[in-house]
């Protein structure tokens, strides 16, 4: 973890020069009204809650939107039956929170072909889930480049199996929602390479806030090498924090007119859940209006 933070810090300074000019410009630029919706992803703050608290916290806290996370202790998975499903339907609707999709950990870099398979077909599993349940889409993601294998393969093997999975998410009226994710494979270049060959119009960019944004030419730079295939979703941590350029990225999704779910995957485990949401979201609605 130390390692990680000293290479989110080196980023982060490479990046301070485009950030101060980007920022420069920010109060000077009219933008359209924000568009975007504040949500949960239960990766880690939701972790340890059931359904009805995850729905609960939600709801106190002013929060419109949930992603349930796989292998958390609400237990929405694929083993549910058709009635449990259904349960899981008429809670959201019976409440104010949007199920908004399923944070899934399939992934398609493995070399080895029933690996990749059993990820395939395993998201299509995913799909069905979220349909039953009545969520809109399903989070996967890239996760490695692998030793010894080229990365155009890779690249090429990734996208090719995100057209099949967004072929068959389409016809369940479920979005692939591809999160920017993974050692080598995080780096924008990379996700815009992945999408040169992910062409399917159900595959979807899932921005993910990482600390690669910074790299290279910057963060403006980035973000535009990717945002024209924005899907419903978009990662952020905890908004509260210094070690992010936050009001650039919301300057960015406004100067684009993203209209899709920011959803908080935060760090740490705050005793107060619904008050350190509360704190995040108020972060939030003044990021939207700056």
């Amino acid at each position: 973890m130390a390692a990680d933070r000293r290479a989110f810090l080196v980023a982060l300074a490479g990046g301070a020069a485009v950030a101060a000019s980007g920022r420069a410009g920010l109060a000077d630029e009219k933008l359209p009204a924000s568009r975007m919706r504040f949500g949960l992803v239960t990766y880690l703050w939701g972790q340890d809650m059931d359904l009805p608290t995850v729905i609960d916290s939600c709801e106190k806290s002013g929060l419109g939107g949930v992603e349930l996370r796989t292998e958390h202790k609400h237990g929405v998975e694929p083993s549910l039956s058709k009635v449990q499903r259904m349960e899981v339907r008429r809670r959201f609707e019976a409440s104010q929170v949007t199920l908004v999709g399923y944070g899934s950990n399939a992934q398609y870099h493995e070399n080895d072909s029933e690996r990749l398979q059993a990820n395939v077909e395993l998201t299509k599993r995913y799909i069905q889930l979220m349909h039953d349940c009545g969520g809109s889409g399903v989070k996967v993601k890239p996760n490695s480049f692998v030793k010894d294998v080229p990365r155009e393969r890779t690249i090429e093997q990734i996208g090719k199996a995100l057209n099949e999975v967004g072929a068959y998410g389409q016809q369940y009226g479920q979005q692939i929602r591809v999160e920017v994710h993974g050692a080598g494979t995080s780096e924008l270049p990379v996700m815009k390479a992945i999408f040169d060959v992910a062409t399917h119009p159900n595959v979807a960019v899932c921005w993910n806030s990482n600390a690669e944004d910074l790299k290279g030419e910057g963060l403006e730079h980035n973000f535009g090498l990717v945002s024209g295939r924005f899907g419903a979703t978009a990662h952020v941590r905890e908004l509260t924090g210094t070690d992010y350029p936050w009001q650039q990225l919301f300057h960015l999704f406004r100067r684009v007119n993203y209209g899709g779910w920011v959803l908080l995957e935060a760090r740490g485990n705050p005793a107060d859940k619904v008050a350190a949401l509360i704190e995040q979201r108020k972060r939030f609605e003044e990021l939207c209006g700056g």
